[in-house]
């Protein structure tokens, strides 16, 4: 059987597939996540295994459909006002397609077919039945009034709902997206289509949504580190010292369930600077719960009273500022990690590094990552991708469309224990398949990137063959 890349064409089974086509344009950041996970599967020994999934990968490229329209809405000047909107329905093997919705005048095609196909192998990591999937549109929230937001809300459900369902596709939040944009969308998706059902997530705790589902992605990424942390001997987060990038959901739940376990939280960021703490003086759950209120208010960082108790650090991120540490938490947004920055946290003793944003780290930044973890054995500092650490956030979605399907609701503390097993599930699924697929000296800690997206791909690649997806 020949060897085929992303498009379908013969290829040398000596390089690495690639996912571009000279015909197409360029999309950066889908590519890089591409040729991330790619890499790795190309440096194990599951295609001189199986060659056949070599087809997989190239099938599981290309999303199933890519939906754009445009959003033409009312601002409160009474003047028209027009975005394009998405969605990319990447790989429904799995179940329904499943992912979040981002609303950012950054968006574009690349970044959402990036998540997207991310969000395929980070939700088979959950062990849940979720297809992958996302979407949003190149809409700013910030600066809107609640009228504006709540009118471009139903511009874009309007056309949305055409293609959504709890059986077929069922989004999520992201960035841009918080309860009031779910509530927003979900009321004009019932209106539009006269059904009650669990068709989005991060819904309200009286109208379907589940306990947990705010902290969900910050704490995930905490019960993933405890495990990184005992298995590589390296103790608990008691006494600690963690940064952390961003000041969002993700950033302020994985600080505040450090701080709750012992650990000293040294940085929080956002997209215009740094707050760095000084002299022994971490961050307390009182300040986190002070920057929650202005990230409400879509605030600025810089605009905390921390009464000089921290280091702002205008336009920068935290990683060449905080010093020696022993976690780095990137919980922003992408490449939020460079490969210099990467160099200063391993310089400064960093002991693992987890990514609560999605493709946090640069390619170069996760190379320098995965030599330092090849070098130094057992001392070395470990990485873990955002599809493992992160997935937290939408196993709780997963587990609140269970709950909408039976039409219950669970205590905090089953949907807090469910998390951790999956978590736990998710990292213990990287090692064996690390192990069983990346040959490693001894005493050589496992590499969780190559074996989460390992562990993620064959699961999917199975399930496609099963259902005739693709064949050899």
């Amino acid at each position: 059987m020949p060897h085929l890349d992303s498009n379908g064409n013969e290829r040398n089974s000596t390089h690495v597939l690639v996912a571009p086509a000279s015909h197409l344009p360029s999309e950066p950041e889908f590519e890089q996540a591409y040729r991330e996970l790619a890499s790795t599967l190309e440096d194990s020994t599951l295609f001189r295994d199986h060659p056949e999934y070599r087809t997989a990968l190239a099938v599981s490229a290309i999303p199933e459909r890519v939906i754009q329209f445009r959003v033409v809405w009312e601002d409160d000047n009474g003047q028209l006002q027009v975005n394009r909107g998405f969605r990319v329905q990447f790989n429904s093997a799995l179940g329904p397609y499943k992912g979040g919705l981002r609303f950012h005048p950054s968006v574009n095609l690349s970044i959402l077919k990036f998540l997207g196909f991310e969000q395929i192998f980070k939700n088979a990591l959950t062990g849940l039945n979720m297809g992958g999937g996302k979407g949003g549109a190149d809409f700013d929230p910030k600066g809107k009034s609640d009228g504006e937001i709540r009118r471009f809300c139903q511009a874009f459900m309007r056309e949305l709902s055409k293609h959504i369902g709890a059986d077929t596709d069922v989004p999520a939040g992201d960035i841009g997206v918080s309860g009031r944009e779910i509530g927003y969308l979900y009321g004009a998706y019932r209106q539009a289509r006269n059904r009650w059902e669990g068709v989005l997530t991060g819904k309200g705790l009286s109208w379907g949504g589940s306990l947990i589902r705010p902290e969900a992605t910050g704490y995930g990424v905490i019960y993933y580190v405890q495990h990184m942390l005992e298995y590589a001997g390296r103790g608990t987060f008691a006494g600690k010292k963690v940064a952390i990038s961003g000041s969002g959901n993700v950033a302020q739940y994985a600080a505040l369930k450090c701080i709750q376990l012992g650990a000293a939280v040294v940085s929080l960021s956002d997209s215009k600077g740094s707050l760095v703490a000084t002299a022994d003086k971490p961050f307390t759950a009182e300040d986190v719960d002070k920057i929650a209120s202005i990230k409400a208010q879509r605030g600025a960082l810089s605009g905390f009273d921390h009464a000089d108790r921290y280091k702002y650090v205008d336009g920068a991120r935290p990683w060449m500022h905080v010093g020696a540490v022993d976690v780095a938490l990137p919980c922003a947004t992408q490449n939020e990690v460079s490969k210099e920055e990467a160099e200063a946290l391993i310089a400064n003793g960093v002991v693992a590094v987890a990514e609560g944003s999605n493709m946090g780290c640069t390619q170069e930044a996760i190379d320098l990552f995965e030599a330092e973890r090849r070098k130094k054995g057992g001392a070395a500092t470990w990485y873990a991708p955002g599809k493992a650490a992160n997935c937290g956030g939408v196993a709780v979605s997963g587990l609140e469309m269970a709950q909408n399907s039976q039409r219950l609701n669970w205590t905090t503390k089953e949907v807090d224990d469910k998390l951790k097993a999956i978590m736990k599930r998710a990292f213990m699924n990287g090692i064996e398949m690390a192990n069983k697929h990346v040959e490693a000296k001894d005493g050589e800690l496992p590499s969780l990137v190559a074996g989460s997206n390992i562990a993620g791909f064959v699961k999917v690649a199975q399930a496609m063959h099963d259902q005739g997806d693709w064949w050899a």
